[in-house]
């Protein structure tokens, strides 16, 4: 162990080691080397656990990390992720995505999508608490107890089942299983032609609320009963738009086409608009066309499925991101918002954005926000998405030791989720951690097939290093990319700041201003945004053309 004194400051391995852990610490936390663990690890009032080996800068080998862990309860940290309810309410429910029997895994989505349409049925019930469908579905083909199952989401019941589908029939078996003791107390096996796939969800539905004794008033039954849509091509068409919009990436594109097809085949299939005006935003979004393109197509698509059924609150929840996002109409946003929660308070997705898109990034109300978002992850506990949009408020407002805990826990939850690696990678950057930054990053663009938003990101990390020749290299990439495909113009403004050619930024963020680019509502609150780019009159002008005060 090696210290070197000079003018009161001390240095060496140690120092170095000790805070650079200071850093990857959770707020509050503390972790030590192996080193000290060994000195420890015998005094009584110390209890620690084994975090992993970490890859730290400037020491030449990984350190073997410990976390010290409150002896009492009261002094631990509660992350979102680990946040669970004292009591578990006997009226609870989790509905366990329904295993694929078929012999075609491309079936996959049918046997999720019973699940999903279950839940959504269920829960319309103010009186049964139901786990949100993300959550349910992280154990998926995950070998736990339900037990665990039940502690984790908090509910004392899971409905768990199967699928099998050949052709026009169907064999479906559910059981409604009591977690603490394994008991089941119902099940039934249905072998039906596929026409009947809405009677056997209803069944299921009906069932639970049976054994569970919940209170069903008239209208609560309708809502339970009520079917979408009686044309099972449609249906099938839904689920699978459904299944490769929630896989994110160049999945919205496929998404967006069956659901397409399911408005043409049943064109009074109000989830469908819904689903079609989703992928158009996140398309939009992502970067795969402007957001002028799609911007009728979405508003239309989304007022046809209030048209058609007012009761639902996903579509006012789009309709939000809508005037937040391409319209830049706040006033329209927030009465979206409020009025997708009124109809389903417990709706996670809604709680998530009005706290990240409008209350952070457009009002910089950054407290509330931050309460909308740890509300969200509360609804949907082990949703990654739920978890960056959290990671995203708290990187708004600065709080990039907090925002990249967060995105940690939504990488546990989803190695593959984009958005928690990205904002792990920012957060990275923001805390001066340049060289776990670039790995992050370097990562990202590797595993999202270098998405644009990934490669510009690594061009802000570069150019704050100083290593201007590989930002530049990255920045020729999108630009020659932008002559065969479309690159947004926010990132790309951000980007050519970054460099230092000011004159090309406010080009690119015009560009986007007129392409009506989603992205461009987050530049007034956006750390991102260089100062010599943040300084000059024509961003200002730009905030109040677009609104966000």
């Amino acid at each position: 162990m090696l210290f070197i004194f000079e003018d009161n400051d001390v240095f060496g391995d140690s120092v170095n080691i000790a805070a650079r852990l200071q850093v990857l610490a959770p707020i509050g936390g503390i972790w030590i080397s192996e080193q000290v663990y060994k000195n420890v690890i015998n005094n009584r009032d110390i209890a620690t656990r084994l975090v992993g080996d970490e890859v730290l800068k400037h020491v030449k080998e990984p350190v073997r990390v410990y976390e010290v862990k409150p002896v009492r309860e009261e002094d631990a940290l509660v992350w979102p992720a680990q946040e669970t309810t004292k009591a578990v309410p006997p009226k609870s429910i989790a509905v366990l995505p329904f295993v694929n029997m078929s012999n075609d895994p491309e079936q996959e989505y049918f046997s999720d999508g019973v699940a999903e349409e279950i839940t959504n049925s269920l829960a319309h019930l103010k009186d049964l608490k139901v786990a949100g469908r993300t959550s349910s579905s992280q154990f998926k083909g995950a070998k736990v107890s339900l037990r665990e199952v039940g502690q984790i989401l908090g509910v004392s019941t899971v409905l768990d089942g199967s699928v099998r589908k050949q052709g026009n029939r169907l064999r479906i078996t559910a059981q409604l299983i009591n977690v603490e003791d394994g008991f089941h107390l119902w099940s039934e096996k249905f072998d039906r032609n596929m026409d009947d796939i809405f009677a056997i969800q209803d069944e299921i539905a009906l069932a639970i609320t049976e054994q569970l004794k919940v209170k069903l008033l008239e209208k609560d039954r309708d809502l339970v009963t009520k079917t979408a849509t009686q044309n099972t091509e449609a249906y099938e068409l839904y689920l699978k738009g459904m299944f490769n919009i929630n896989r994110r990436g160049s999945y919205i594109l496929t998404g967006l086409e069956y659901f397409k097809q399911a408005i043409a085949i049943d064109p009074k299939y109000a989830l469908a608009y819904t689903g079609y005006a989703d992928a158009n935003f996140l398309g939009a979004f992502y970067g795969y066309f402007p957001g002028r393109e799609v911007m009728q197509k979405v508003k239309q698509a989304v007022e046809t499925a209030i048209i058609l059924d007012d009761s639902r609150c996903e579509p006012y929840c789009t309709l939000a991101q809508y005037y937040v996002g391409l319209e830049w109409n706040l006033e329209k946003a927030e009465e979206n918002y409020l009025k997708s929660i009124e109809l389903n308070p417990r709706f996670s997705q809604t709680r998530a954005l009005y706290g990240m898109a409008y209350l952070a990034f457009s009002k910089g109300k950054f407290d509330e926000a931050e309460k909308q978002g740890r509300l969200a992850i509360k609804l949907e506990p082990l949703s990654a998405i739920a978890h960056a949009d959290l990671a995203w408020t708290l990187y708004a407002s600065k709080k990039y030791k907090e925002a990249l805990h967060v995105a940690q826990a939504g990488i546990e939850l989803d190695p593959n989720s984009f958005l928690s690696h990205r904002l792990a990678g920012l957060s990275y950057w923001a805390l001066k951690l340049y060289e776990e930054a670039v790995k992050t990053l370097s990562n990202l663009i590797r595993i999202s097939n270098r998405h644009q938003h990934a490669v510009s990101c690594l061009i802000w990390v570069y150019c704050s290093m100083g290593n201007t020749k590989e930002a530049q290299a990255l920045m020729d990439e999108l630009e020659k990319r932008a002559t065969t495909e479309y690159i947004a113009g926010t990132h790309l403004a951000f980007s050519a700041a970054w460099l230092g050619d000011l004159e090309k930024a406010l080009t690119y963020l015009e560009s986007a201003y007129q392409d009506h680019d989603p992205i461009l509502v987050t530049v007034k609150m956006d750390p991102n945004v260089p100062d010599s780019l943040r300084n000059s009159p024509q961003f200002k002008h730009l905030i109040a053309r677009i609104g966000v005060h």
